[in-house]
């Protein structure tokens, strides 16, 4: 008991210095972000959770490797990938499983409209069907209405919640726009709820005919690009080695030729976001990604022997 309380206080150590250290915007963002996710963690206790991570698995490469770089990039994978990548992953899965449900949810809604209930007891048989993540989201927008919150304003509290999908955030705003302007919301419903089916069969097209290309970048930039580039690393090593007399800095060759693996993944990242969902920030994630890999399969190279080399 007396170890667990001893854990207890590290842990609210750690959190209170990284309140003080860090911005509150950027807390606040942070945890809507880990919000959208549904992890149950505030901000600042899930960074000290992720850097934890990080310092581990940057440990167990120091131990494989004995190499200061390996260490520093454990560290920074494990607190990128669990800080950032695993709530985004969470999101994007989330995400995709309400926008495939909205259209179906929206027709679920105008036949109740024009069954003659009102909009709020819609809302209210809608939470209770079974429309996954999308049903979850509708419950908690009905309990804020029980709760004496107006529609508009709980149904714009739903917009914003998601406003990570600009399909789910444009509709909510639509329907939002024909509810204060008293529209006859089951032919709205209909339309916008036709309107989210035409995208994401468009958004599926796109992503089916860019696919080529997404895996030639990750297998040129991601795989074979920085495997070619580190048993070159490994052939300078060997010439050394060989007593041919040759004076070539094998570390800092290494290191330029690792930079360049990492630069290339991440540029090739960027190119895979543009093409695939036509948004900078997407090739931001992709770019780091791909770099993370790059870095990581040039490493596995320079531990390969190439003929005896």
């Amino acid at each position: 008991m007396a170890e667990e309380r001893r854990a207890g206080r590290s842990t609210t150590a750690f959190t209170d210095a990284l309140e003080k250290i860090l911005p509150s915007k950027f807390l606040k963002r942070y945890d809507l972000f880990l919000y959208s996710a549904g992890i149950d963690f505030r901000a600042s206790e899930y960074l000290v959770i992720s850097l934890f991570i990080g310092i581990i698995l940057g440990i167990v490469i120091y131990i494989f490797s004995s190499s200061i770089p390996g260490l520093l990039v454990g560290i920074l994978a494990g607190f990128g990938g669990f800080g950032y990548f695993y709530p985004y992953i969470r999101i994007t899965r989330r995400i995709e499983d309400m926008e495939k449900a909205l259209p179906d949810a929206f027709f679920y809604l105008a036949g109740s409209l024009r069954a003659g209930v009102s909009f709020s007891e819609a809302l209210e048989e809608l939470a209770s069907a079974k429309f996954g993540a999308l049903t979850l989201e509708f419950r908690r927008t009905v309990s804020e209405i029980k709760r004496g919150r107006p529609t508009v304003e709980a149904l714009r509290a739903f917009a914003l919640r998601n406003k990570r999908s600009p399909v789910i955030y444009r509709s909510t705003m639509i329907i939002i726009e024909a509810l204060e302007r008293g529209a006859p919301m089951a032919d709205v419903l209909v339309a916008v709820a036709n309107d989210v089916r035409e995208i994401i069969r468009i958004q599926k097209e796109r992503k089916a005919s860019t696919g080529m290309q997404m895996m030639f970048f990750l297998v040129s930039s991601g795989f074979v690009g920085p495997f070619i580039v580190a048993v070159v690393s490994n052939i300078a090593r060997g010439m050394i080695g060989s007593g041919m007399g040759l004076s070539i800095p094998v570390s800092e060759l290494t290191l330029v030729l690792w930079l360049f693996s990492i630069v290339q993944g991440f540029i090739s990242g960027i190119g895979i976001g543009i093409i695939r969902e036509g948004k900078f920030s997407a090739g931001i994630r992709y770019g780091v990604l791909l770099a993370i890999m790059a870095g990581a399969v040039f490493w596995g190279g320079t531990k390969v022997n190439i003929g005896g080399l």
